[in-house]
Parts: structure tokens; sequence; C-alpha cells
């Protein structure tokens, strides 16, 4: 027998006056349907209450709001309306469609709340971005006295990792303590996730470990909270345990992973990744992919971040942005700025972060007028604004072209304050090219701005010192010793096998040093005899030029370069590390080094890499 029934409140949601509607999920036929003036009335079969039930649960997986609310209108027309289990399943249709507003109504005027019901609306509220909300729920959950169990916890702790809510948390900590359930692999799980988001690493490792039962979830949210805190090296620690585990891993996982290898530099872990990569068929992932061009970038195999960029089918603004900035960073100045036009060719417009590294690439090559252009087209052409960043870059591009008094006028008249960064760059092209006023006026900003960085006073000291103001030079130095600020001091390190070797100036400590120091000079007196002549220029002390040449001549980079030649099969590219910029001398080195013996080298300084090969650097001597 057909029932008539008037469905004022789903009147706005449905549009036309007549229609005929067949639901795709369970075959229901709706007959005509008149607009009346005092509201919607439908025709209709009745339906048993578990063919809605799927109908719902269809729509939810669909994301079909229309549908779903249609349904919505037969279960109430039919007086399933107050069945506790459909309002939860509605409950759940509405939060996934995105209507929060009607979950949460339904929520209200349940006339009974079941703890699924609780669960079901707070985990409604995380999911879409509402934590504040959620935690309320929890609260008044809490007050009612109604159940709870570790599902209601983990998803309130979920909630509280969202608003990164460290007092919260502690007190769900406590609570969860309390009754029992701080050991469930849900509650735990939850639990080193927050703590690792508010950055209590310490917290999360102590759940981490308590916690006798652990899932992939549990291990993948420790491995993250890691990487998540810098913690690169147990990160990857933590991996290779969960691996050997036999425990599964997902896209996210390997993706985090991959970063965390490029953070370190760490070339053979990374390419053991991306062997695990191809095995599980995640290389078409864009995450993972933008992880393994990042790690080959900054691992100085900008050939093979490339191979990933080009083969990986789907790319977006992410990836592109990623090549780009390794091109720039390589001295492939040329190839950022052709992938910056192919970028705009396939209608993905660029970022500020596209606009930084063309602006860093033109600043690598000394293209003052492409810099110009760019910086021009961030407002004209695709309606971005400059940020710091963008003005920063302009800076450099101007300095290192000499054009010091222009990229100070830019310092004055850009719409924000000067970041130490900008005039540290200032600095350092008045030091090169002599300009002693401004790099006092850079150098003063920057002592007050990075009073600990010994750096901004040592490169100060070079430049009175390159200039021959020997007084000024002993007063700078006298100013930084009485301050008991501490200069970074110049490391290198190089990966043979599975170990670093690290290297200082004028090292004694590692086991094989005097034969490297052999080895060395061995090497620089076949340099000699081609004509190769340390670049004393390069050391600022007042001493006498044989002194100078001592002190060049066991720089940390030529110690890692020496190590590697030992112990490197020939053919095998020589990759260098180092927490400084490189010196002209050792740079001069490295170019004579790669000729003399027929090896690639590759220096990664602060800035950027140094491709040596056959007496050229890709650099072009401008750096």
């Amino acid at each position: 027998m057909r029932g008539i029934l008037k469905c004022e409140s789903f009147r706005h949601r449905i549009i036309g006056t007549k229609y005929r509607y067949l639901s795709l999920a369970a075959n229901l036929e709706f007959e005509e349907a008149a607009q009346e003036p005092d509201g919607f009335w439908v025709q209709e079969r009745p339906t048993q209450l578990p063919t809605l039930q799927n109908i719902i649960k269809i729509c939810a997986t669909r994301r079909n709001i229309r549908e779903g609310m249609t349904c919505h209108g037969r279960i109430i027309r039919q007086g399933f309306g107050a069945d506790t289990l459909t309002s939860n399943m509605l409950i759940n249709m509405y939060s996934k469609c995105g209507e929060l507003g009607d979950a949460r109504k339904l929520f209200d005027e349940m006339p009974e709340r079941t703890l699924v019901s609780w669960n079901t609306i707070i985990g409604t509220l995380t999911r879409n971005g509402d934590a504040e909300e959620a935690l309320f729920m929890f609260r008044e959950m809490h007050r009612e006295g109604s159940q709870f169990s570790e599902f209601t916890i983990s998803g309130v702790l979920c909630a509280s990792a969202a608003k990164l809510a460290v007092t919260e948390c502690k007190q769900l900590h406590a609570f969860a303590t309390k009754v029992l359930v701080e050991s469930n692999v849900f509650v735990a799980t939850g639990l080193v996730d927050v703590y690792a988001k508010c950055n209590l690493i310490e917290d999360a490792r102590r759940v981490f470990y308590s916690t006798s039962e652990k899932n992939d979830v549990t291990w993948t949210s420790m491995v993250v909270g890691l990487i998540r805190n810098e913690h690169y090296k147990e990160a990857l620690s933590f991996f290779q345990e969960s691996h050997r585990a036999g425990l599964e891993y997902n896209q996210f996982t390997v993706s985090s992973v991959v970063s965390a290898c490029a953070a370190l530099a760490a070339l053979i872990e990374g390419n053991q990744l991306h062997a695990v990569v191809w095995k599980s068929n995640f290389n078409s992932n864009i995450y993972v992919a933008s992880s393994l061009l990042d790690l080959y970038a900054k691992c100085g195999m900008i050939n093979e971040a490339y191979l990933v960029f080009s083969t990986t089918e789907e790319k977006n603004v992410v990836l592109w942005n990623t090549m780009i900035s390794g091109f720039a960073r390589h001295g492939k100045g040329l190839e950022a700025m052709i992938l910056f036009e192919k970028m705009q060719q396939t209608c993905l417009f660029p970022t500020e972060v596209t606009y930084v590294s063309v602006l860093s690439a033109c600043g690598h090559m000394g293209l003052v007028e492409r810099g110009r252009k760019y910086f021009d087209m961030i407002t004209e052409v695709h309606n971005l604004w400059p940020n710091v960043f963008h003005y920063s870059c302009m800076v450099d591009i101007l300095g290192r072209s000499s054009l010091i008094h222009e990229a100070k006028d830019l310092i004055d008249e850009m719409p924000f304050d000067a970041t130490a960064s900008m005039w540290g760059s200032l600095l350092a092209s008045c030091k090169a090219f002599g300009n002693v006023e401004l790099a006092e006026i850079a150098a003063k900003h920057l002592f007050e701005m990075e009073p600990t960085n010994a750096g901004n006073h040592v490169l100060l000291t070079n430049t009175y010192a390159a200039q021959g103001k020997w007084d000024m030079v002993a007063l700078t130095r006298k100013h930084l010793k009485e301050s008991e600020v501490k200069k970074e001091r110049g490391k290198s390190w190089i990966e043979i096998g599975d170990k670093v070797h690290m290297f200082m100036a004028g090292e004694r400590k590692h086991p094989r040093i005097s034969e490297i120091y052999m080895r060395l000079d061995d090497l620089l007196e076949e340099m000699k005899k081609l004509g190769y002549k340390g670049a004393s220029e390069h050391d600022f002390h007042d001493i006498e030029e044989s002194k100078k040449q001592e002190l060049l001549k066991h720089h940390s980079e030529k110690l890692a370069f020496t190590l590697g030649l030992m112990c490197l099969p020939r053919g095998v590219a020589v990759r260098i590390m180092k927490n400084l910029r490189i010196c002209g001398d050792c740079h001069s080195f490295m170019k004579m080094a790669s000729k003399v013996t027929g090896r690639k080298i590759i220096v990664r300084d602060n800035n950027r890499f140094h491709h040596f090969d056959n007496g050229f650097c890709s650099c072009g001597e401008f750096w």
C-alpha cells in the first residue's frame, strides 16, 4: 500500500517540481513527486530497513549526498527515524559528504545517545578539522557519565594532535592511565602521534616502548614523528627495525623515510629505499616521487633526480618546484629556466616557491636583467605578491653582480624588515668587491640580529684583510674574542660503504690520517707539475706566504677528497658534503684534482653544489 508523507525539511535539497528518480544503490524507484504550496509530497513503496541501511552505506562511500538525503526522507516517512543504528549510519554519511551541520543536528536530536553515537560524532568532528568541538564533545560525554571505549579516547587524541593541544594531550594520557587503556594499541598510537606532533618526542618514545602490542600504524607514527622532529638517523633505524619485524609499510611511510635520507644525504640507504619503491609499485605515487627527486638532488645526483621527474606521469606543482630548485642548486640555471617555461605550458601556474628557485638560478649565473624580469612577473603575470624570500634573492642577484649600492637601496625600499640572510648576502658581496663602508653597515645589523653568530665577525674581518686593513682586522678579532662567541668550525664528510668519515682542518684523529696526508702531498706534487699553485690570497692571516700555504693545505674538504681517492673504485665520483661555503683555494684545488685524477668531484657546501670535471666547475666561477 502506497504511503504519502510530506517532507518539508528536504525541500531545498531537491530540484524541480516533477521528476522520476531511479536509485543506483538499491534500484528503488521513486514515483512522480508533485510540488504543493505548503510542502513536497512523495509517493513511494515501503522498503525494508536493512535495504535502506545498505543504501546509506553506499551513499557514504560514494559521497552521494542527494541520494543519501532522499533515503533519509524515506527512513523518516516509514517510521525508522528513531532507530539508533540507522541514525549513526546517517551521521557518518552526512559527515563524509561534508555536511557537518546536518550530522551534528541529527546527533543532537537523537532521543538516546549510545557509545557508538558519541564515537561517530567525535570522529566526524575530528576528520572535518573541528578539533576544538571534538574535545568539547568528549568533555560533554564525560560529564553526562556516558560509557566510553579505547576508540573514544584514540579519537579525541587525534583531535588533540590536530589542535597541537599539549595540555589536553597530557590530561588524556593521565585519563587513559587511570581507566587502564593506556596500553591499548589504538590509544598508544594516538599518544605517540600527538606527542610527536607537539614536539614532545621523548614522551612519544616512552609511550612507544611501554606498549607491548604495536601495529603498522604505531610504527609509522613513531617513524614519522622522529622525522618531524629531525631525528633522521633514529627514524631510519626504527624503519629498518619495523621491516625486520615483518610489518607492512605504505606509501606515506616510505615517502617520509626517503625524506629522512634526503635530509641526511644518505645515498646508500636512499638507493635501497628506491628499490623498495619499485618492488612495492609505489613509484607512481606523487609524494614518493617528490621525495626520491629531492633525495637525489640533495645527494648531488641531479641527472638521477631528473630521471625520476621525467618518468613520473602525474606531476603536480610540488614536483615541478622540487626539480626546478634542484637544477638551480646544481648550477644548471638554464635548465631551471627552461623547466619554468615548460611548467607553464602544462597549464600549471608557478607559485611563490617556484619564483624563489628561478631567482636563485639567476643569482648563481649573474643574470641581473633576467632576474628583474622574473621579479616583475610575480605580480604582473601571475598576480602574486613578492615575499621576503623573493626580495632576498634580488639582493643576492644584485650583490653578486657588483651592484652593491642598488642592493642596499632595495633593502631600504622593500615593505619588509630586512632579514639576517639579506644583510649576510650584502656583507659577502661587499667582501668580494671590496666595499668596506657598506660592509660595516651590514655587519652592524648582523651583530644586532645574530649576536651569537661568529661567522659574521669573520666575514667582516676577511673584508678588512682583503683590503689590507690589518689594524681593523686586529680590532675585530679582539672584539670577537672578548664576546666569547664561538666560531663554527668547518667540517667535511664523505660516505664510503656504510660509514661516514668526518674531517676538520688539520685533522689528527682519523685512523688513517697519516696515510691521507702522505697521499695528499703526492697529489699536490702531481698538480704542481701542471702549474697548480695554492690560492693563498684566500687566507686572511697576516703571516708569511709559506705559512699561508701550509694552513690551506689541510682544509677539511681536501682531506675528505683524498680519502675518497684512496678508497673508492676508479670511475666512481667522489661526493663530499661541507657545512660551510667552500673557500676559493679549495675550489681551485678541486678543479685541478678532477683533471689530474680523472675523477668527477661533487662538493655540496651550505649554499649549493659544485660539480668538478676535467678542470672545470659547474658554477662557472660564479658562486
